[in-house]
């Protein structure tokens, strides 16, 4: 499933979300691929926390609550390293400085269209 995520004013934060909803494909996220492109994203749902092993790139990962609200934004997460966030329901992934490239801050609430 893809979509696009839109923050309150409207923005594109993620113009092609895939969204990552049943455990083989929360599991498998962004293994194997070699990096996302700008404005490409992984939504991982449910998610209160991720990995980054075995990954070849770093990733900004979004926290998010369950009504889309960012908790928190770990900028720049590595190879083989982990996060999380009090009371997380989703995690967004995203190439490493796009968060910041879109404004995202905690805060921020996130609508998902799907194509």
């Amino acid at each position: 499933m893809e979509g696009t995520l839109h923050n309150e004013s409207g923005a594109v934060v993620c113009e092609r979300c895939t969204v990552a909803r049943n455990p083989f494909t929360r599991m498998r996220g962004l293994l194997g691929r070699r990096g996302l492109a700008q404005g490409e994203g992984l939504l991982l749902q449910p998610a209160g926390s991720i990995h980054t092993g075995f990954m070849r790139f770093p990733i900004d990962a979004v926290f998010l609550d369950a009504d889309r609200r960012v908790l928190k934004v770990a900028s720049g997460l590595r190879p083989w390293r982990a996060a999380a966030a009090k009371h997380s329901r989703a995690v967004l992934e995203l190439a490493a400085g796009e968060a910041a490239r879109v404004g995202l801050v905690a805060g921020d609430l996130l609508r998902l269209e799907l194509s």
